[in-house]
């Protein structure tokens, strides 16, 4: 085990039994499992700005105080994230996905006074910018669409055409889409970032913010399908009749952040969004 790791462990009377072992799942950080003597946590090494960053969007899920699981934070620093491992619950059943939509809208209605993030931080390997912004409309042009767009097309990923699509996607979010209170999000919530424990959902890996709250929703129907009872729960009757319309907006975001994370495969489907977009 690596002296920085056993330093910091030291720093919270953690005493290693064994050595980690690796977990999968972990695209961009390396994860393990270790045993100590107050039980297992999970360890994770990456780069120490974007731990930093999950670390403070971990404590915030925590602090907003809803019925999610959310692991405790046990220590951070030269490059490591400790923290509190959760147990698998097995299957899912509907009554889980009922408490993941109830969970969720309890984390949507903690309301800020603006768009954004005290800090930057990473959504996966991408640098998320976060400064305040009081308009929702602005702060997805200006702090997601357009910096991701720009960065795809200078990469050689996206053709001027494309580009030309999404940046008027952009400019026209005032004709349609209401400026609306910035609720808390996890920010990076697909289905690999949902676990179902015997304790109830939780979420691990945040990239948090404050945003509209179908930012969360967009992510979970992008690469999978939540559920009948998970919306169910989450809209309590008072769905949007727009829906569509933003799930297909919110996913650009993510789309462009897989474009450039892992190159041309996503191409289609921020196409496929901007389409969308313009038919609406």
């Amino acid at each position: 085990m690596e002296r920085t790791l056993e330093r910091l462990l030291a720093s919270v009377a953690l005493v290693p039994r064994g050595e980690p072992v690796s977990l999968g799942g972990g695209d961009i950080a390396e994860v393990r499992r270790l045993a100590t003597d107050q039980g297992a946590v999970v360890i994770k090494r990456d780069d120490p700005a974007r731990l930093a960053g999950e670390a403070d969007g971990l404590r915030a899920l925590r602090q907003a105080g809803t019925p999610l699981i959310v692991p405790e934070v046990l220590a951070e620093g030269d490059g490591w994230l400790v923290m509190e491992a959760l147990e698998s619950g097995g299957g899912r059943s509907g009554r889980d996905a009922s408490r993941l939509g109830e969970g969720l809208r309890a984390l949507h209605a903690d309301v800020g006074d603006a768009h954004g993030w005290p800090h930057d931080n990473a959504c996966g390997r991408t640098p998320q910018p976060n400064a305040p912004l009081a308009d929702g409309r602005a702060f997805q042009r200006e702090r997601r669409l357009l910096p991701l767009a720009e960065a795809c097309h200078q990469r050689g990923l996206m053709d001027a055409r494309l580009r030309r699509r999404l940046e008027a996607v952009a400019h026209g979010l005032e004709a349609w889409l209401p400026d609306a209170p910035a609720s808390l999000v996890h920010g990076d919530l697909w289905s690999g970032n949902v676990l179902f424990t015997p304790k109830g959902p939780a979420i691990i890996d945040p990239a948090v913010y404050r945003h509209y709250p179908e930012v969360d929703l967009a992510m979970l129907t992008l690469f999978g399908a939540p559920g009948e009872a998970f919306f169910e729960a989450y809209w309590n009757g008072r769905a949007p009749a727009d829906w569509p319309r933003r799930e297909a907006l919110f996913q650009l975001y993510p789309l462009l952040n897989h474009l450039l994370l892992f190159g041309g495969g996503y191409r289609s489907g921020v196409e496929r969004a901007v389409t969308r977009l313009e038919a609406a």
